[in-house]
């Protein structure tokens, strides 16, 4: 992790466009080159963050990602800052649109076929033993290609074996936030999804009931 300056960090975001802010300021900058700087703050005074700051898990998370064969961002640099107080990480975003946004422009057999490459990559996730606590359909990238890729991750957890039962149970319970999500998975097709899970999983007798 590296110091970033105030005056570098000024220079670089001089002609940046905010896409993400909240009450204690900007959140997700785009840059004047396309690429983005996320910034993260410590919300408590004793916390994991000044331990193992956010913006080093975001780099560590997509190196992991990585290697699972997932797109992921790739990441140009992680930084600590005195002013503002924050820690950020500077990536190149992935090309496309969200699961969302692909879902709501989709026919019903696009639909479908986003459903199963969204059943396929949860399987993949969780029988690699990733938690994804924040995965829901903004999340998640869909490629040109139609290929699925993830984005803000910083909050996954990596565990050394596939997930339990009742982890994948919570993980899809996390997935079900957004009323928009949970209709199209879990009701329009859920049977696809099922399906689509069970055939991809090395847990295949898992029940997906909610």
């Amino acid at each position: 992790m590296h110091s970033m300056t105030s005056e570098a960090f000024q220079r670089l975001t001089m002609h940046a466009a905010v896409l993400e802010e909240d009450g204690f300021g900007p959140k997700v900058y785009l840059l004047e080159d396309g690429s983005f700087l996320k910034l993260f703050r410590r919300k408590r005074f004793f916390s994991s963050e000044a331990l193992r700051p956010y913006a080093r898990r975001f780099a560590e998370n997509a190196t992991v990602l990585r290697g699972l064969l997932i797109p992921v961002p790739e990441i140009k640099g992680v930084y600590r800052m005195a002013d503002p107080l924050r820690t950020a990480v500077h990536y190149v975003g992935l090309p496309g649109n969200t699961m969302r946004a692909s879902m709501r422009e989709a026919d019903e057999a696009g639909r479908e076929r986003l459903v199963r490459r969204f059943g396929q990559l949860l399987a993949h996730l969780h029988d690699a033993g990733i938690y994804f606590r924040s995965l829901h359909l903004g999340n998640v990238i869909v490629l040109p290609n139609e290929e699925l890729g993830l984005i803000d991750f910083a909050d996954m957890q990596t565990y050394r074996k596939s997930l339990s039962i009742s982890k994948r149970k919570r993980n899809l319970r996390h997935v079900q936030r957004y009323e928009e999500d949970r209709e199209w998975i879990f009701e329009t097709y859920l049977a696809t999804l099922q399906e689509s899970y069970r055939e991809a999983t090395n847990t295949p007798d898992f029940q997906m009931t909610l």
